[in-house]
């Protein structure tokens, strides 16, 4: 854990000096509303030699960078060096580092950090989630009218739109608030934080998801795939919340 929050908050200074300067970075497109800059390759850069430097045999699984092989083959990082790209373009301080360790293809530990806000997300296999050193647990709410629930909504490039259209017809009117932030792994810490009581989205991929869903279950949260199996990962699509919260809404999507 000292390794990988040494690694996020190297990173993150990387972030915050491009992020002074968005206006002048040097973006390209990767695919349809969908950038990467040289912020996001200069702190995967980062990540990876401060990660291959404190643990040489492990692979890694990384959004710019693909897959590198490792001579341990139990243990990879999955690594997203600035989930949230479209927000830090537009000058929106909501984004962060996602680092998560996978043991044998299953999540142990995991980091999510937003370095503009400082706010560090930590959690590891049977040690318990926290923020900032402080304990942190999943919302308490039991009904679907006191809930905030947040969401992955589709947009240029991405289809689902008449499903995802069906699915927040049906649940918007159930709950106390619907939100989108743009960055998927920001979400999964706010739900392991009680800050969203629910999240869900598809289309994901495993650096999006994995330190979150160590930081859910460590926050006594539940975290399925849409087919409320244990295959998020493989799948890439996720649904997180209390057992109570995640199941209720899990029942209307299904239903819509």
């Amino acid at each position: 854990m000292t390794v990988m929050v040494q690694a996020v908050r190297k990173a993150g200074r990387s972030l915050v000096r491009d992020f002074g300067e968005v206006e002048n970075l040097q973006v390209s497109l990767k695919g349809p509303a969908n950038f990467v800059s040289n912020a996001d390759r200069k702190a995967e850069r980062i990540l990876h030699e401060e990660l291959s430097r404190a643990r040489p045999g492990f692979g890694f699984i990384m959004e710019e960078s693909g897959e590198v092989e490792g001579t341990d083959a139990s243990h990879r990082w999955i690594i997203d060096p600035l989930d949230g790209t479209t927000n830090f373009l537009h000058g929106i301080p909501l984004f962060c580092i996602s680092v998560g360790l996978a043991r044998d293809g299953v999540p142990i530990a995991g980091v999510i950090y937003n370095p503009v806000t400082d706010e560090l997300f930590v959690a590891e296999k049977g040690a318990g989630a926290f923020l900032n050193d402080r304990r942190i647990r999943v919302a308490a709410r039991s009904k679907l009218a006191d809930a905030v629930v947040c969401c992955g909504m589709p947009h240029l490039g991405r289809g689902g739109f008449d499903q995802f259209g069906r699915e927040y017809a049906a649940l918007a009117p159930k709950v106390a608030g619907m939100r989108r932030t743009g960055s998927a792994a920001t979400d999964l810490a706010w739900v392991a934080a009680g800050r969203f009581d629910c999240f869900w989205e598809r289309s994901l991929s495993s650096w999006d998801m994995a330190a979150g869903i160590v930081l859910i279950r460590e926050a006594g949260g539940y975290v399925s795939d849409l087919d409320d199996s244990d295959k998020m990962l493989a799948k890439g699509d996720i649904i997180a919340g209390n057992e109570t919260i995640r199941r209720d809404v899990l029942a209307v999507l299904r239903k819509a």
